[in-house]
């Protein structure tokens, strides 16, 4: 047997080619992996010897050649392929060693050159693979290193069979396959190109999704103009296996912190905030959050914008949940909630997105995928403007602007009360706007009194707001555009109740 060793990570490379060799496997290598070879004394030969030809154009081309192509390309089951091999002097190769030039990690460096990235674009390495795994009944194609003890033991045994083999084409196919999705996603300008392909990569198995007879993972999604925050950085440090539906809920949670600059709790439930606060002491702003729904804040998810203290652990500490997220924790409240075996503790980056972010929305249709961009507007971007005779109050305004946000991390029809940037009620996902705004009201209580509300969409009729001032709510702050503004604003100054409208809308459905 002949094989061919080029790999750009050569983990396990130099044990792997020991084992080749004390098989009596024959091998050619190029470059950095001849070098690494040679230094740990294993005696190989020069793709050069191979081809009779120099490698040239600073190393861009030294395996692009028939001698090993054709060598690799060939038939074995096919008479004439192996006779053309023969007349042409070319030796058949049975195993190709491949892995690529660190495309992506050269580009992910700050303030990388395009002569940097496009020099680290592989096109041998990839041509070597593809027509391995096209020819792989008759030869072996490695990608992956976590492979090569298996291999080993097989070509031992000298049991690989078709499957086997099969299975190591279909690793070379999308190993490259994501490549050069990397090297478009770097090249591409447009929000929204013709062609796209979307790069993946299994993060974890998980035990079952939404339901228990229903299969699941977790992949991520590779891309080299995006930051790996939320859950492309989620550590697991303590508690259960993280479920499917517990990704959900901490996506969730970590999208709705998205836009709050100041310390923030949020507690989830079914992808919707139960609870919501901002205050500079963070376990107070747990306190307000819990204030709620501490009833529907049962079993849910905690997330915090913030390092959690000691204080808001043992405020934490005191209700059941299935899981706390956080970017840290002290030691002091990472030891008292480890106490609990069924909470499960994880700590992601936040999300940070802006408007200028190259990241796709994508939301999978049967056949399909919809793609929008995310729905980010920053501080400066948002222009509120008052179109009641009323304006709000200092208070109200800052309460009516934490609302805005609020309201944002909840499904649509979605309707927020607040008071104090805190969270009071919420109704979302109703087919009817007025139903949504009965939910949050019901949820606020007698503390409806001298709150604000917040509707990701224009009222389009008066009945909610209505409803709303009846219950003690001074101040409501929606996008506008319904035919029927002039009614609603009409009836907000009626009762000199202050109006904002944003001019954009949040729809989650």
């Amino acid at each position: 047997m002949r094989a061919i060793i080029s790999v750009s990570d050569k983990s396990g490379v130099v044990d792997f080619a020991r084992g080749l060799k004390d098989l009596g496997i024959e091998i050619f290598s190029t470059g950095g992996t001849k070098k690494s070879l040679e230094t740990a004394g294993v005696k190989i030969h020069s793709v050069s010897e191979l081809t009779g030809f120099p490698e040239i154009l600073d190393g861009r081309v030294k395996t692009l050649h028939p001698a090993v192509h054709g060598g690799i390309l060939a038939r074995r089951d096919l008479p004439q392929h192996l006779s053309e091999l023969t007349q042409n002097r070319i030796e058949p190769i049975d195993m190709v060693v491949v892995n690529l030039y660190p495309f992506v990690e050269t580009v992910s460096k700050p303030g990388v050159s395009l002569d940097a990235a496009l020099e680290n674009i592989d096109i041998g390495g990839p041509s070597m693979l593809r027509s391995a795994a096209k020819n792989f009944p008759s030869v072996l194609v490695v990608v992956n290193p976590g492979d090569y003890d298996t291999i080993l033991q097989k070509l031992r045994q000298g049991n690989i069979d078709s499957e086997y083999r099969k299975r190591l084409a279909q690793k070379a196919f999308q190993h490259v396959a994501l490549y050069d999705t990397a090297i478009a996603q770097y090249l591409n300008e447009e929000a929204f190109p013709e062609e796209i392909t979307i790069a993946l990569k299994k993060a974890r198995s998980l035990r079952y999704g939404e339901n228990p007879h229903q299969q699941a993972a977790l992949y991520l999604e590779q891309n080299v103009k995006q930051r790996q925050d939320g859950l492309a950085s989620l550590e697991q440090l303590s508690g259960p296996e993280i479920s499917f539906n517990n990704l959900l809920d901490l996506d969730a949670a970590l999208n709705a912190l998205s836009d709050f600059s100041s310390p923030t709790i949020a507690i989830m439930k079914h992808t919707n905030s139960c609870g919501l606060a901002s205050h500079d002491d963070l376990a107070e702003a747990y306190r307000r959050a819990l204030t709620g729904d501490p009833v529907a804040a049962f079993g849910g998810i905690v997330a915090s914008n913030r390092i959690i203290d000691l204080a808001t652990a043992q405020e934490v500490d005191k209700s059941h949940y299935d899981a706390v997220i956080a970017p840290e924790y002290q030691k002091e409240a990472l030891e008292l909630l480890r106490r609990k075996e069924s909470l499960r503790l994880a700590k992601a980056i936040p999300y940070h997105p802006s408007s200028s972010e190259p990241y796709h929305d994508f939301r999978r249709v049967r056949g399909g995928l919809l793609a929008q961009m995310p729905d980010t507007l920053t501080a400066s971007e948002l222009i509120p403007r008052v179109v009641t005779r009323r304006q709000p109050s200092e208070a109200e305004l800052s309460d009516l602007l934490f609302a805005w946000k609020a309201v944002k991390g909840i499904k649509s029809n979605a309707i927020v009360v607040a008071k104090d940037k805190t969270l009071l009620g919420m109704g979302a996902g109703q087919p009817s706007r007025v139903v949504s705004v009965e939910l949050a009201l019901k949820r606020a209580g007698d503390r409806a009194k001298d709150s604000v509300l917040a509707s990701d969409a224009f009222f389009p009729f008066a009945d909610g707001p209505e409803l709303a001032i009846k219950h003690g709510v001074t101040a409501i702050i929606q996008p506008g555009g319904s035919v029927r503004d002039k009614e609603v604003i009409e009836l907000a100054d009626k009762y000199n109740v202050a109006m904002v409208f944003t001019g954009i809308r949040h729809f989650r459905h």
